[in-house]
């Protein structure tokens, strides 16, 4: 497993290599009642892509990835990770925006929005799926879009895995451009300082720059990603290295490629993991505060708070539009940590999921799917009326809650919604 904490033994293993293999076993788990994980990257922290006592559909051999670089678009089966994407793309000049390990999955990433450092620029991965090939609960083999199967193309945009195998993606590509990318450290005990003056360094900042931090016991590390037109942006990132403490990271000659993969060996397979997220409108003092206090102690060096600005692109798309919930955020933070001993487990839970709920007190309402260690977010993730939208669409694709190893929604037959 990815995770080390999760230890499932399921009865078999499926390497589908074709949507009838997919369809096949999908038959049979239906057929049997057992339980059903479909493995993408295999990269769920809460160890979705496996099971106790049933069966494991793995698409890692279904991995093909196909650009037209005249349409400008990719398409990416199931089995794909996000790296497959970014080096096919890359010889084109092209990027179709998704996260930021290269080693993860295609498949659970976009099921749930997709978010990255292009989001800013180009939107969520899923504001680039055009359409894509699902096997359902009943064994139908279908193609869904904005003309085909509407209701389901809605629902597989932010609503997970619940609705079907997806074994077939087609995303839109972007004409990358020159990428910036710039680096600093900061003295932990100047964190509190930092970042009062990084919120107000992104104020207004143009869509074609991201920032994302990384805040430890030990230090603050910030990154600065520009993209596209690079006029303006030496002057803009200057802002950064001007902050009281400041040291630059010299490694900044990065392609996208390579920065895509800068933090692959931070988070192999084989080590523990914890992860518990939110949305923020902004940062202001008691953010800050609820991000710093918790450093006093930690239980293990590996505990961190992550947070990605987000905005610009991915606010231009309607609340309504997709499953996806959470539009209107400036940044998605996470209280995660990594070990490698057992018997740490409960310290350092315990301290990401302290740190996670003083931060869920000052956060928006609705939450992201993925990055979530614990499982039974759904309904608060979405909020009441879109919930019982994807309760219904879940109803009519997957009656019997077949899929249900994922952050589940629970199907609903309209009338009793009403």
């Amino acid at each position: 497993m990815y995770n080390a904490v999760i230890d499932r033994k399921p009865y078999a293993i499926v390497k589908a290599a074709s949507h009838t293999d997919v369809r096949k076993v999908v038959g049979v788990a239906a057929n049997h009642q057992v339980p059903l994980a479909v493995r993408c990257g295999g990269h769920s922290f809460a160890g979705l892509g496996t099971c106790d006592g049933g069966i494991v559909c793995d698409l890692s051999r279904m991995n093909a990835v196909a650009v037209d670089p005249r349409a400008r678009t990719v398409d990416v089966e199931g089995g794909a990770l996000l790296g497959d994407i970014d080096v096919a793309g890359e010889r084109f000049g092209l990027a179709t925006p998704a996260g930021i390990v290269s080693h993860t999955g295609v498949g659970g990433l976009a099921l749930g929005g997709g978010m990255g450092y292009l989001s800013r620029r180009f939107g969520l991965t899923i504001d680039s799926l055009l359409g894509a090939d699902v096997v359902t609960a009943d064994g139908r083999f279908l193609s869904v879009g904005p003309d085909q199967e509407p209701d389901l193309f809605w629902a597989i945009r932010g609503g997970g895995g619940n609705f079907g195998v997806v074994t077939k993606f087609r995303f839109r590509m972007h004409l990358l451009g020159s990428v910036l990318i710039r680096r600093w450290r900061y003295p932990a005990a100047s964190a509190t300082e930092i970042l009062k003056h990084y919120q107000e360094a992104i104020d207004n900042a143009p869509r074609a720059l991201t920032t994302a931090f990384v805040l430890t016991a030990e230090e603050l590390q910030l990154r600065a990603i520009w993209s596209g037109s690079t006029s303006g942006a030496d002057a803009l990132i200057e802002r950064f290295a001007r902050l009281p403490g400041a040291v630059q990271d010299p490694d900044v000659d990065l392609s996208f490629v390579e920065l895509q993969r800068a933090s692959d060996e931070l988070l192999p397979w084989g080590r523990r993991y914890y992860s518990k997220g939110g949305f923020l409108a902004s940062m202001d003092d008691r953010v800050i505060d609820a991000m710093t206090e918790p450093f006093s102690t930690t239980p293990v060096p590996g505990v961190e708070v992550y947070c990605l600005q987000l905005g610009g692109a991915v606010s231009d798309v309607d609340e309504d539009a997709t499953a996806y919930s959470g539009r209107d955020a400036g940044h998605y933070w996470i209280a995660q940590g990594v070990w490698d001993s057992a018997e740490d487990d409960e310290g350092a839970m315990r301290w990401c999921r302290r740190t996670a709920d003083r931060l869920t007190t000052l956060s928006l309402r609705t939450n992201y799917v993925n990055e979530q260690a614990d499982t039974g977010v759904a309904r608060g993730a979405y909020g009441e009326a879109k919930y019982r939208r994807l309760a219904d669409v879940k109803w009519r694709y997957d009656p019997t809650n077949l899929f249900h190893l994922n952050q589940n929604i629970e199907p609903l037959e309209r009338g009793i919604l009403s």
